[in-house]
């Protein structure tokens, strides 16, 4: 291979390089720009707040923003294109600011590995199809909202009095 042969390689190395680095430079800002799904629990603190679950699950509807919705008996899992996800938060929140509770969920409604669903396969969808009746067992991660929500009214309180306490400093009553 002469020295001409092993320039024009060196060149459309070069060239391939650089078009490899083009679509990465696109693939980066197609990332940027596009607006990811999200899904999210809606917590409503329980005995502090006159929201309830339905009322959520209305707004959303009402918001044709086309987001997913599952209500649940602590609120609601709601799904959707994140800017929307976030707008939506910001109304739910103004309905409660300090009795309603917003968390990340790391698995989309109805994902498998979350889901007791019928594709689930678990024991529990077994004994419903075997007995006819559905043997219901908590899903996982409800422990965990289970033990949050003990605390949320204690949170709700605090948040309250510490709004109170502002609008007062804010009006100048002591």
């Amino acid at each position: 291979m002469g020295p001409s042969q092993t320039a024009a390689n060196l060149a459309n190395y070069c060239e391939g390089f650089a078009n490899v680095m083009d679509m990465h430079e696109k693939r980066k800002r197609m990332l940027l720009t596009t607006n990811m799904r999200v899904t999210k629990y809606v917590i409503l603190s329980p005995e502090c707040t006159d929201v309830l679950p339905c009322d959520i699950s209305t707004m959303i509807y009402e918001s044709k923003h086309g987001i997913v919705v599952k209500e649940t008996c602590f609120g609601a899992i709601i799904e959707g294109e994140e800017d929307a996800i976030e707008s939506l938060i910001k109304e739910i929140r103004a309905l409660d600011p300090a009795g309603i509770f917003i968390k990340d969920r790391g698995f989309p409604i109805g994902d498998p590995r979350r889901c007791r669903g019928d594709a689930s396969g678990s024991p529990c969808k077994l004994l419903w199809i075997t007995s006819g009746r559905r043997s219901g067992s908590v899903r996982p991660g409800s422990y965990m909202i289970e033990a949050e929500s003990k605390m949320l009214p204690l949170i709700s309180r605090a948040l309250e009095s510490f709004a109170q306490e502002r609008s007062r400093d804010s009006i100048g009553i002591n």
